[in-house]
């Protein structure tokens, strides 16, 4: 089986708790089909670098996956249909991360600071 990264950015207007759901259904979609998620993270709700659809934020969610190409196909099936997707992209990598993303590091890394103070 191969390892992929796959990021998604869900629309502004969901809750924190919807954008959650949508990272935990995609986990349970792949574990149904015989792949393993190594690393779920939730990344909240971030500007975008241009308009998509008319949106200026999004939710942002990653999903490291290690799976067979067509668990892979069916959860880009399932997010181009999805009216909650704005955007997803899958990566294959050559070995999965277990530390945090740069995203969530650089939050904690803030949080850090704030506490010196």
């Amino acid at each position: 089986m191969a390892y992929y990264e796959h990021v998604f950015i869900a629309r502004p207007d969901l809750s924190p708790a919807q954008a959650e759901t949508l990272v935990e259904d995609v986990k349970t979609m792949i574990e149904e089909k015989g792949g393993k998620v190594a690393k779920t993270e939730y990344w909240g709700l971030r500007n975008l670098a241009y308009r998509i659809e008319k949106n200026r934020k999004g939710h942002y969610g990653l999903v490291d996956i290690e799976a067979p190409a067509d668990v892979i196909a069916e959860l880009d099936r399932r997010q181009r249909l999805s009216e909650d997707i704005i955007r997803h992209m899958t990566l294959r990598v050559d070995e999965l991360d277990e530390k945090p993303s740069a995203i969530l590091s650089k939050k904690d890394d803030r949080r850090r600071r704030d506490d010196r103070r």
